[in-house]
């Protein structure tokens, strides 16, 4: 049976996101929905964006992670609650393929994961809290389409996931189009500042940030 599910709406700007920074991101979202700074990017350069396919891993076991691969649609992240489990790596080459076939966009762990290069050179998105060679069972089944919570971040199936070698940011699918739309001109409006920067100005004048230093 298919249990996958429709991205939502917000897909349509899927491209737009991936344009952006997490940090730009973060603040435009007031500074809300970052995960903590033990999940990182496995492999220097990897980013992602897409809606969220959240998920519950049982500690020292990965059947869940096998379902979800086949019921998230083209283009989402898998974000898994793994309890901060790091002594077990239930993800990795071999279900980095399958999930690349099935046109994942990435996955976020609380968790830990394995065989690190040869997702790499895979070019598939991972961003984890550790790295663990240890294998795992295939006995707990999936509960999909629930919200879980990372590090205080509740997420629900569609939120807007976005990962750089800063760190990783949820939106809520709500605010989702909101946010993106004040990163663009939070973007432009940093791109004019430091082209005054260039020009000799000081950060301190720029943003009155009323300094009693000398100026230049």
């Amino acid at each position: 049976m298919n249990t996958s599910v429709p991205l939502p709406a917000g897909a349509r700007f899927a491209e737009a996101y991936a344009e952006q920074s997490v940090a730009t991101v973060h603040e435009a979202a007031s500074r809300t929905g970052a995960l903590s700074h033990a999940v990182k990017p496995i492999a220097p350069g990897m980013k992602l964006s897409g809606a969220a396919f959240p998920l519950r891993l049982s500690p020292g076991d990965n059947l869940a992670l096998h379902e979800a691969i086949y019921a998230a649609p083209a283009g989402s992240v898998l974000v898994i609650d793994a309890f901060d489990y790091l002594e077990a790596g239930p993800f990795g080459e071999i279900m980095a393929v399958a999930a690349q076939v099935r046109g994942i966009a990435g996955l976020v762990t609380s968790g830990s994961v394995r065989d690190r290069d040869a997702i790499a050179a895979l070019g598939f998105a991972v961003f984890a809290k550790g790295l663990s060679v240890k294998g795992t069972v295939k006995e707990v089944p999936a509960r999909l389409h629930r919200a879980v919570i990372i590090d205080g971040i509740e997420i629900h199936p569609g939120d807007w996931v976005l990962g750089d070698s800063d760190g990783v940011v949820v939106i809520a699918q709500q605010r989702a189009e909101a946010v993106l739309q004040h990163a663009i001109e939070r973007e432009a409006k940093e791109r004019q500042v430091i082209e005054r920067i260039r020009a000799g100005e000081r950060t301190l004048d720029i943003y009155d940030f009323g300094s009693t230093g000398d100026k230049p």
